[in-house]
């Protein structure tokens, strides 16, 4: 059957990848010993405020609640969420001209360049990066640049990898701080240097921020703060990991009010919005529970350093996070001797371990030698992954 290049381009998935590989994992003899442990998600394990749920509940006996809900509907959502960036950050915004309800901030990241571009022009991700940055730009026929993130520079991005010629091409950028993959919090001066190229070079702006209230150091940085994000920045914001709601796919995007025009003009003819229960439970979490992320912050913060150590006693070093949630780990030196590379790695520990991790290449070229490993299991369940692996790992290092 006939399928589009842009299929092609797009390649395979690496959560679809690890999906089939753990599914036949679970079938397998080995799992009747070793239960899958699956570390490869950010979906956390921990519950949402008490007063999200409560409000979904009590809403989904009102009637209508199963009712398709147009742009109209979610005027009380984005009132909320004005409300909540003027607390957050003294920011105020216009509720219907600069907010937007999204179904995760991973459908504004991947819808955004078909709103924004023209097949043939030229958006930058940073490389790694979240799979739907690069994703949304195949999608519109886009040429990709990358900018490599790199250990030995902090994790900078170096503007001036690109020239002035690259730079005057470039429409859009796509940046995600505090960053998923790497988990580390980055600069509020990296933003502010990125819009001022985004001025300069006639691009938009454009900020994935799930991760912001899970800074384990420092603060997180956010486009808000960016002097010209009313001209032509966008910023996307979850309550998936913050307020651990993942499943019911609540978002919104704050921006420029032609760029949440355009996303608005795109939703418009692709979906719906959640139910106005789910609704609710967002409007709750933001106005009862603000504070909710920062609650979880020292349980993530316990999970990185006791996690960290037992990777330490197996001999696994790894850069210390300043994000919740995620490792960044490199493929250890012995198994880059054997030839193996991170999907390599990655098969052989859920096969020989049943825990299963995330390549790091499913982020992109930059991630070839990393695994990711997602903190979403209580401690002592993490310590007691790591010392499933150390049979066989002293056995192969």
């Amino acid at each position: 059957m006939h399928t589009s290049r842009r299929l092609e381009r797009l390649g395979s998935g690496v959560f679809d990848r690890n999906d089939q590989r753990k599914h036949h994992y679970r079938l397998s003899e080995a799992a009747q010993g070793l239960p899958l442990v699956d570390l490869s998600l950010g979906s956390t394990d921990l519950e949402p405020p008490p007063q999200a749920l409560a409000a979904m509940a009590a809403a989904l006996e009102a009637p209508g609640s199963a009712t398709y809900c147009l742009h109209a509907g979610t005027r009380p959502l984005r009132e909320a969420v004005a409300s909540w960036c003027q607390s957050r950050f003294a920011v105020d915004v216009d509720p219907e001209r600069e907010v937007l309800l999204l179904v995760g901030s991973q459908e504004g990241t991947a819808h955004l360049p078909l709103a924004v571009l023209n097949p043939g022009e030229a958006g930058l991700i940073l490389d790694p990066s979240y799979p739907s940055h690069r994703g949304g730009l195949v999608l519109a026929d886009a040429r990709i640049a990358s900018l490599p993130l790199e250990e030995a520079t902090g994790w900078r991005p170096c503007w001036d990898r690109l020239s002035s010629a690259e730079w005057d091409q470039l429409r859009l950028m796509v940046l995600g701080f505090p960053h998923n993959p790497t988990a580390q919090v980055g600069e509020q001066t990296w933003l502010d240097e990125a819009m001022q190229r985004a001025q300069r070079h006639d691009c938009v702006l454009a900020h994935d921020n799930p991760y912001l209230d899970l800074a384990l150091e420092g603060e997180a940085p956010a486009l808000l703060r960016s002097q010209g994000w009313r001209e032509r920045g966008i910023e996307f914001f979850s309550l998936s990991k913050g307020w651990c709601l993942g499943g019911f796919r609540l978002a919104f995007a704050i921006g420029a009010a032609p760029l949440i025009s355009a996303l608005r003009q795109l939703k418009g003819v692709v979906d719906f919005n959640q139910s106005l229960a789910l609704q609710q439970g967002a409007i709750a979490a933001l106005t009862e529970v603000p504070d909710w992320p920062r609650r979880i912050v020292p349980i993530y913060r316990e999970r990185r350093d006791r996690t960290l150590k037992a990777l330490h006693r197996l001999g696994w070093r790894a850069p210390v996070p300043s994000m919740a949630l995620y490792l960044w780990l490199p493929v250890p030196a012995w198994a880059r001797q054997r030839g193996w590379n991170d999907e390599d790695l990655a098969a052989a520990l859920l096969d020989q371990a049943g825990v299963a991790l995330t390549p790091g290449s499913g982020f992109g070229a930059a991630g070839a030698h990393w695994l990711r490993l997602a903190l979403v299991q209580p401690t002592d369940s993490l310590e007691q992954a790591i010392q499933r692996l150390e049979p066989w790992w002293r056995q192969q290092s």
